[in-house]
């Protein structure tokens, strides 16, 4: 390897390392965002196998994570060409993509249930509540008003045109 392949493999291999640790922050596995990160930085799709090679993790882990990757959305099932019967998998680079499937697939279906309960907790307590119960359920009601649609707006729009929306709105 030339100095430059040098230099561009110790870049390649700091970023998969933040992606691991990220990948944790997240409620994934280091394994996941190191598989991940070799799929991203990948000239071509890899088949498990592969990513066993470049990974050094047990087949089974590989299996366990791009099955949950591709749950997510963050990598995509492809078939092998030629006519192989062998998997592939390949990375979604438009994250924001994937923040909208996971907004649309987990945040907003824990949003809209957590609204009823509020909904349901509010109508049993009577007008006259003397703890301020009945009044923090509907601040916190309104706030998750609020996020529910900002969540609208996310799903809506694109990032391009969401901090357009807001940098126009800073200027005046």
């Amino acid at each position: 390897m030339s100095g430059n392949e040098d230099a561009a493999e110790a870049v390649r291999e700091d970023v998969i390392e933040s992606m691991e640790r990220s990948a944790e922050v997240y409620g994934l596995s280091r394994s996941a965002g190191r598989v991940y990160g070799v799929l991203y930085f990948a000239a071509e799709p890899l088949s498990i196998p592969e990513l066993v090679e470049e990974t050094g993790y047990a087949k089974s882990t590989i299996s366990n994570v791009t099955r949950k990757l591709t749950r997510i959305g963050l990598i995509r099932r492809r078939s092998s060409g030629g006519g192989g019967r062998r998997v592939q998998f390949e990375p979604e680079t438009d994250l924001w993509f994937v923040v909208q499937d996971v907004f649309q697939q987990f945040v907003a279906r824990e949003m809209g249930t957590t609204r009823r309960t509020l909904d349901r907790a509010a109508g049993r307590l009577d007008e006259s509540d003397a703890d301020g119960t009945r009044d923090r359920i509907e601040d916190l009601a309104e706030t998750y008003d609020e996020f529910e649609r900002l969540l609208e707006l996310a799903m809506d729009h694109s990032v391009d045109e969401l901090i357009a929306a807001i940098e126009a709105y800073d200027e005046e």
